[in-house]
Formats: C-alpha cells, sequence, structure tokens
C-alpha cells in the first residue's frame, strides 16, 4: 500500500526552517513538510507580464520596468521618499512612507527597478504605495515569474516571499512521494485532473489560468482537492459511526405510561411525521449502544415535542436528560416548554445559564450532581468542567449545525458515565438535501418531519421595493391595532457607508417616531444576554407590539402572537436564512404574512430566490432551491462553517460532488478499508478522527 512514509516528517527537514519558523508555520496548521502541499493559496497575483506605464490604469495590480528619473524625501502631512520612474510611455511614483538610508541610497537618478504593486491616483498623478520591486543592473535581462503568484494564509512574522520559498521546496521533495490514493477510482470520463496535477497548478498556475474560475472555487484542480477532502470527512463520519455500534450505551425501554400522560395533556395530537421519528428513536433506545440520530424537520413542525417525548423516556427509567442549544435565547425558550410540560408530571427541570448568579449556578451543579435535576437545559456550558452528571443517558442537541461535528461527539463523550455512553438526539430546522445530509451527517441516522401542526396557516409571503415602506410601515399600525405583533428585521447593527443596509438602529428610530403610542423594540447581538432576554420576554408577554431586530432572531424565538415579519435588504439574503426569519410568524392559527423589502433593480439571481419565497413554504423545496442558487461567498453570514472546519470544499457550493464522494466512500471500505485511515489523517487529523477533540 503507498504511504507517505517516504516524505521528510520534520519541518526542520527544509532548507531554511529552524525552530521559531516552526513555531510560526504550526499557527497555520503546517506541522511536517507535506502539510505545506495543503496550505492552499488563498489568490494569485498575474505577475507573467510586464505592462507598459502608459497604460496602468487606477486599482491595476501589474509589473512595471522603468528607470528613476527623479528621487527625494519630502515632509508634507508625514515624511515620505518618493521616486519617480519612467519606461519612456510614462511616468509614475513609487511613494515609502518607511524607509531605510540603504533603500534611499538604492533608489537614486538613473536606478533601474522592475516594481509590483496596486497603482492609485496620487497628489501628483499616479502611484504606488510601497511596492515590490528588484534592482536591476544597466544592461540586464527583464526575468518575469513564470507562473502566476501565489498569496497564502498570513500569520504574524512570517512573509509571503518565506511561505513561496517553503511552498516550492515541498513541491519538489514531498509531492514526487505523495501517493493518490484516488487514482483508478475515478470514473473514466472524469473531467477532474490527479492529485499531483491539482496541487502542482494550485501552488503555480500557469499564465492564462482563468483566475475567475479560481476565484469561484469551480476549477477543476479545486474540485479534485475538494472531492477528497469531502471524502475524507465523510470516511472519517463513518468511522465514528461505526465505533459507536461498539460501545455501551443504557438501554431506555418503555418502563411506565408517562409519555402517554404527556401527550394526553398538550392538547393536540401528533402529525405522522412526528410520530415517525419517535418510533425510530424509541427503537434506538432500547439498544444497549447509543443512538446517534438526527431529526431533521421544516420551521414550526414540532421538534420540540419530539424532543420532549424522547427525553420521558430516559426519565422513566431513572436517568438524566441533557438538552444542548446554541443560544442563551434559545435555551430560555426550551426552559418555558419543558417545564410547562413536564413539572405537571413531576419531574424537575434545570436551567444552567450564563446568566444565573452564583448561588443559583452552584445550586443548578449541586441538582445535576445529585440527579434530582432530571431534564437539564442549556448551552455548551452543560459539559464545562464543575459540571458532572449522576446518570446521564440523553443527550439532546438542538440546532446541531451551529456546533459542529466533531465538538458535538467530543461533548458526548464528555457526558458519558462511566463506561456508558448518553444516547443521542440531535436536531436541524435548516432542512438539508438527502444527498448533501449523507455526506454531512454520515454519522446519524435521520428521521424527517414534514407536515406542520394541523391549524397551522402557511404563511403569506410578498416582495416590495423599499420605495413602499410607508405602506409597510401603515400595515404595521393596522395588525398592533387588531392586537397583533410584528418582526422588523434588518442585517447591520448601525448604519455603514460601506453596505448600504437598512440598520436596526435606524430603523428602529424610524418606527418610534412613525408609530406614536405603539412599544417598539430592538435586540441585536451585541446587546448582554440578559438585556436581549429582556426585551424578547417583553415582545412574548405583549409589553411591545413591534420588535426590530437584526438576525439574531433567525432561530427558535416562538411568539405565537406575531403575525407579520418584515424583512429589509431581503435581496442580499441567501434562501436558507429568509426561510428561517420567516418561520418567526405562522405559529399561531392566524394567517400571518411575510414582507421581504429589497433595493430595486433587483439582480437576477435575487429575484429568483425572492420568487422561490413567494412560492412555497416547504423548507426542503427551499433548500434544494438554495443549493441550485446560491454561489459562494454571496450569501451574508450564513456560510455554515460550523458543519466541517474546511480547507477547500464548500459544502453548499460542491454539493454535486456528495454522490460521487458517497460512492468512492462504499468503494474504499468494501475493497481497499487500509487506504481510509490515511486518507483521514491527511485531512482531518488525527483528533477528529478518534473524537479526542
Amino acid at each position: 500500500m503507498a504511504s507517505e512514509a517516504a516524505i521528510p516528517g520534520e519541518l526542520t527537514a527544509l532548507h531554511g526552517v529552524g525552530p521559531a519558523l516552526a513555531e510560526k508555520l504550526g499557527r497555520l496548521g503546517v506541522t511536517r513538510p507535506v502539510d505545506l502541499l495543503f496550505l492552499l493559496p488563498q489568490r494569485y497575483e498575474d505577475r507573467t507580464r510586464l505592462t507598459p506605464i502608459g497604460a496602468v490604469t487606477p486599482g491595476s495590480r501589474v509589473v512595471i520596468e522603468g528607470e528613476v528619473a527623479l528621487s527625494e524625501v519630502v515632509y508634507r502631512r508625514r515624511r515620505s521618499l518618493l521616486c519617480r520612474i519612467s519606461d519612456g510611455t510614462g511616468m509614475l511614483t513609487l511613494r515609502f512612507f518607511y524607509f531605510s538610508k540603504a533603500q534611499q541610497a538604492n533608489l537614486v537618478r538613473g536606478t533601474r527597478l522592475l516594481c509590483y504593486g496596486e497603482a492609485r491616483t496620487g497628489p501628483g498623478g499616479l502611484e504606488m504605495v510601497h511596492p515590490e520591486y528588484q534592482l536591476l543592473g544597466p544592461d540586464e535581462h527583464v526575468r518575469l515569474e513564470q507562473a502566476l503568484t501565489p498569496v497564502y494564509p498570513a500569520t504574524g512574522g512570517l512573509q509571503q516571499f518565506r511561505l513561496r520559498s517553503l511552498a516550492a521546496q515541498a513541491l519538489e521533495r514531498c509531492l514526487p512521494l505523495l501517493p493518490d490514493w484516488l487514482a483508478g477510482l475515478l470514473p473514466a470520463d472524469s473531467p477532474l485532473p490527479g492529485l499531483h496535477e491539482a496541487l502542482r497548478l494550485m501552488h503555480r498556475p500557469p499564465p492564462g489560468t482563468d483566475l475567475a474560475r479560481l476565484a469561484a472555487g469551480r476549477h477543476p484542480a479545486q474540485r479534485r482537492l475538494a472531492l477528497e477532502e469531502m471524502l475524507a470527512h465523510h470516511l472519517s463520519l463513518r468511522r465514528l459511526r461505526e465505533r459507536s455500534r461498539d460501545e455501551v450505551a443504557l438501554p431506555l425501554p418503555r418502563r411506565s405510561d408517562l409519555r402517554e400522560r404527556f401527550l394526553g395533556g398538550l392538547g393536540f395530537g401528533l402529525t405522522g411525521g412526528q410520530r415517525g421519528a419517535l418510533a425510530d428513536i424509541d427503537a434506538d433506545l432500547a439498544e444497549a449502544h447509543p443512538m446517534m440520530r438526527l431529526v431533521q424537520g421544516d420551521v414550526g413542525c414540532g421538534k420540540t415535542v419530539v424532543a420532549a417525548a424522547a427525553a420521558l423516556r430516559a426519565v422513566e427509567n431513572g436517568h438524566q436528560v441533557a438538552v444542548m442549544a446554541p443560544t442563551e435565547l434559545l435555551t430560555e425558550q426550551h426552559r418555558r416548554s419543558f417545564t410547562r410540560w413536564l413539572e405537571p408530571l413531576g419531574i424537575s427541570v434545570v436551567w444552567l445559564s450564563g446568566s444565573l448568579g452564583r448561588r443559583e449556578r452552584q445550586r443548578a451543579h449541586e441538582a445535576i450532581g445529585s440527579g434530582s435535576g432530571q431534564v437539564v437545559i442549556g448551552t455548551h456550558a452543560l459539559f464545562q468542567e464543575g459540571v458532572s452528571y449522576r446518570s446521564l443517558a440523553l443527550m439532546i442537541v438542538d440546532e446541531q449545525q451551529r456546533f459542529g461535528v466533531y465538538q458535538r461527539l467530543a461533548l458526548m463523550q464528555k457526558g458519558a458515565a462511566g463506561s456508558a455512553r448518553p444516547h443521542q438526539l440531535v436536531m436541524t430546522a435548516t432542512p438539508i438535501p438527502r444527498t448533501l445530509a449523507m455526506t454531512l451527517y454520515a454519522d446519524l441516522d435521520s428521521s424527517v418531519i414534514r407536515e406542520l401542526p394541523p391549524g397551522r396557516q402557511p404563511v403569506q409571503t410578498i416582495a416590495l421595493p423599499d420605495r413602499r415602506r410607508d405602506e409597510v410601515v401603515a400595515r404595521v399600525r393596522e395588525a398592533a391595532s387588531a392586537g397583533h405583533r410584528a418582526y422588523w428585521v434588518c442585517p447591520l447593527i448601525e448604519d455603514s457607508e460601506e453596505l448600504d443596509y437598512q440598520a436596526a438602529e435606524s430603523t428602529h428610530a424610524m418606527l418610534v417616531e412613525a408609530l406614536p403610542g405603539l412599544a417598539v423594540g430592538l435586540v441585536h447581538g451585541r446587546m448582554k444576554p440578559d438585556d436581549k432576554d429582556a426585551v424578547m420576554r417583553a415582545f412574548a408577554a405583549g409589553e411591545l407590539q413591534v420588535l426590530v431586530a437584526t438576525t439574531v432572531i433567525e432561530v427558535g424565538v416562538d411568539v405565537p402572537e406575531a403575525t407579520l415579519m418584515i424583512i429589509e435588504n431581503a435581496e442580499r439574503m441567501g434562501l436558507a436564512q429568509l426561510h428561517q426569519l420567516r418561520g418567526r410568524v405562522g405559529r399561531g392559527a392566524t394567517t400571518s404574512h411575510c414582507v421581504l423589502l429589497y433595493q430595486a433593480p433587483l439582480p437576477e439571481m435575487a429575484r429568483q430566490r425572492l420568487e422561490v419565497m413567494r412560492e412555497t413554504n416547504d423548507g426542503f423545496v427551499v433548500a434544494q432551491k438554495d443549493l441550485e442558487l446560491r454561489g459562494p461567498g454571496e450569501v451574508l453570514g450564513t456560510r455554515q462553517t460550523g458543519l466541517m472546519q474546511l480547507r477547500v470544499a464548500d459544502l453548499l457550493r460542491d454539493a454535486d460532488l456528495a454522490p460521487l464522494v458517497q460512492r468512492l466512500g462504499r468503494d474504499l471500505l468494501d475493497h481497499s478499508p487500509g487506504l481510509v485511515d490515511p486518507l483521514i489523517r491527511r485531512w482531518v487529523g488525527d483528533a477528529a478522527h478518534y473524537g479526542n477533540v
């Protein structure tokens, strides 16, 4: 079997690398020479062409060659060295704010220079500030780069020229020894290159390489590396799933009528999807190895009721349940729901929050440690040092994608009671198409809840240009007068010169003035948790009729009386985020409305997104359309980096690779299992593979 054993293992084997430089490289995740091959450039510069100075335009990054016609130190607003250079087609100024006496002595009249930098308009015409330059002899021939110049991820004290030199060494010494474990496994008609060709192109793209394609992550070389990276993560999750089947958990069979009493007191029946998910969960909980199940469900489908019903199976067997959510706001909501449902059944619900005082936190710790706290709700603080469970049998993770795969698995290990691991139920309100879910959640069995509870009305969605904002304000006034409540969501907290988005603070001020007699609140991510929760509680209690918010309310807020959602700059958001925000209304029996305000004219992609929102309330349809429409980096703040820490792949952009990832995964596990662990180590590392995060 081909291996990487022949590749030098110590960074100091490379020329010029000592302990200090090795430490800096470690900050970039480079601990072995081979890691340099997978430290991929963030962008590229074209230094393969010489541009006449007369053809240089402001904003362009170019290579120029010329002779110093004038060199002087000036003392205006700040001391600077100015060098006027000419090549016969035009003149350009080089400006240095930081310079040495040696530089000043070298950059004298008559000196020939080769420079690279970004041209801009200065006080005396075109100039470059602190360009890279090279001194040329009187008759020296200009030597340009033969490939595009890579720009690598930076860290303090590590210059680009050093990284380029080290990467070149790795290409020469390590790449020929690097095994391509997918060679021969890809389809014969695959457009993807081999591993060596892909890495060589990524580090030294030849002149003429499509930079726009590289920037978009769609070049075949990137796709080849993205495929291998996704495959490594997929296999690591499959391995973790296999290991979980060998671990021991506490079986949780039915022992009482506790669940029947709970369901009977709800006042409504479960949907078919909820019953199906519970049947899957019950079958898993009866086993003596840990359940690892994902429940996917659209916004408002009733996942929390399913979670509470599952929790009762642990409680009636004399064990504890931990319910973990990503935000204080969501844990507070779960605390209210679980307390309302479970305390009448004699079950103790404990809330562990960062906002608790010292004595309250101490009491919570004591209840958890003694076992008197049967259902414990909180953020990841549930598994911090000092929190000890008497007998934790079930862990419920809400909004799983906010935590990350390996973090969740590590938390499960910390929650182990002796040799027994807790069962694990994870939930997400972000529907994911099946092919992608099989890659992202290869360690989990999956249940899907598609229906909404009876009585829920689909949200009526319209899109309006923001010039009609006054009409929308009037509609808010009308809804509030009828006893309803409204959300008004803005992407930013404060106004920004760079982003022409309607900011939450200015919108709040506008609505306070436009809606006299109504109480208008403001909530955003920079507020202290206590202040934020106080505003949300006031809105839920009806003390506020209108809530202006940033997207902090995207997940988990449940106010049935809220029937109107206005979203500013909807054209700038992705479908998944718009759908999550829309899901904050339509949670009662009254018809609700969502208004998508946009700035005209609409780009075509944004128009298609808003059209999808108008046409469907089905989160699974929305998720599929989102994958079809969304481009890399286009969505404002919704890239789900918590799912996996990826270097090349983008799970949304590269979703079409998922079927091939699954096929290759099966082939390797069935026919070449010895390649699985080396592939995982190459991309994921040992820690994530073995769960020791």
